[in-house]
């Protein structure tokens, strides 16, 4: 059958004849372009004539109209697969053709899909989180006496199923609500992905307006002022794995906030002319149709942090730092690099407790210091947002909610400040 991008037909494979003289029947999907060519097997062998008899007639006889409505059901549920897929993927269509008839109202199905196209993308991070989201879901259902898992459809998934979930969770299991906020988040983006994909109707989406909300809370992330910075600068490390904590944490302020994990990867071949120029590898899978390049200028401190920590193999493919290697997987360096960030946080607190400053504060904090004292010294949101590499001003404005009071006056003051 002709279709706006692609062809779909049942054919008899007459380029090997089996041992009964039979040819087995395939079903042709075939794009003009690209001009491809597949031909699925299916369970049915015949000879030219039964097959002329069963399918090309326009009368099949009494005996062969079983068989006729069998391969039309065939070439049938592939259109209608077909139809949903836009634009058309030949391993969208054998995804969906081959799996078992009803896995596409499946939850675990979409999960699984979900969690593996992240592993091959080697977004290690955001498959964990989908893991423990998908764990949590499957401790309710137990805990609740629902049905198993493996049958949970998104038809069941109601706002008052939801509030349930939410419950179980904060009051039950003692979980914060940023913690379930995350987690459903997973779930409402593999119902939005269904819906997307046509695997089922909108009318079935639980979430928005009048429906079930999403809790969600501000994340203040307290930023270091310029005062409690200057004092965290010049605090003398009582032992070598506070120094090199220290070395890092503020390497990474001086470097747009530079994540640890951007650190750990940043190579030799981002390094020119005393600047730094990188992509987020958080952004790399996610928005590489909108890929921010960071640039980064190096000063004397920056300068002296690669030079003290950095490798003596400075080939453009050389890692800058010595905390994960070439021949370490994925995840591999995927758990080196947590590592390493609790290395940074756990003598970051300790240094800070013992000279009486917020003990709160991590690699993040670092991140919200460059923002907060970014804009506080003049410089705009927009500014901020290009050195940061977000792709949205709400993601940079939410950085900056942690200005503090005595900053807030300064600029109130300055205002009127025109001398």
């Amino acid at each position: 059958m002709q279709m706006e991008k692609y062809f779909i037909s049942i054919v008899l494979d007459k380029r090997r004849e089996k041992d009964n003289n039979k040819y087995p029947v395939k079903l042709r999907v075939f794009t003009p372009k690209p001009r491809k060519q597949k031909l699925y097997p299916t369970i049915f062998e015949y000879t030219e004539k039964e097959f002329a008899g069963i399918w090309e007639s326009s009368k099949p006889r009494r005996e062969h109209k079983e068989n006729r409505k069998k391969l039309s059901a065939i070439e049938n549920r592939a259109i209608e697969i077909a139809d949903k897929i836009v634009p058309f993927s030949f391993d969208e269509f054998e995804k969906r053709m081959f799996r078992k008839v009803g896995d596409g109202d499946l939850v675990n199905y979409h999960y699984k899909t979900r969690i593996d196209e992240l592993k091959t993308n080697k977004q290690l991070s955001t498959m964990e989180t989908y893991e423990l989201a998908e764990k949590s879901l499957i401790n309710f259902l137990e805990h609740s006496s629902r049905q198993k898992y493996h049958n949970l459809t998104f038809f069941d998934i109601t706002p008052k199923w939801l509030m349930e979930y939410e419950y179980y969770m904060i009051e039950t299991k003692g979980r914060s609500i940023t913690t379930v906020s995350i987690y459903i988040r997973t779930l409402r983006a593999i119902f939005n992905r269904a819906i997307d994909d046509k695997e089922i109707d909108k009318e079935f989406y639980p979430f928005g307006k009048k429906k079930y909300k999403i809790p969600a809370t501000v994340n203040v992330k307290k930023a270091l002022n310029k005062n409690e910075l200057k004092v965290l600068f010049h605090t003398i490390p009582k032992v070598p794995e506070q120094q090199k904590a220290k070395d890092f944490w503020f390497f990474s302020y001086a470097c747009n906030g530079m994540n640890i994990k951007d650190i750990a990867l940043l190579k030799y071949g981002n390094i020119k002319d005393n600047k730094i120029e990188f992509y987020r590898a958080k952004t790399r899978s996610t928005a590489k149709g909108d890929l921010k390049k960071i640039t980064v200028y190096l000063n004397d401190f920056t300068l002296g942090i690669i030079k003290k920590y950095g490798q003596k193999n400075q080939s453009k493919s050389q890692f800058v730092f010595d905390i994960v290697n070439v021949d370490m997987s994925a995840a591999e360096k995927q758990s080196t690099i947590k590592n390493f960030t609790r290395y940074i946080n756990q003598h970051m607190k300790n240094l800070c407790k013992a000279n009486k400053l917020p003990d709160n504060i991590s690699s993040y904090t670092a991140r919200h210091s460059f923002a907060s004292n970014f804009v506080a010294n003049g410089g705009s949101i927009v500014d901020v947002m290009e050195s940061m590499g977000h792709n949205n001003i709400q993601t940079t404005q939410n950085y900056l909610r942690s200005f503090d009071n005595e900053t807030k006056k300064r600029l109130s003051n300055s205002l009127m400040d025109f001398d």
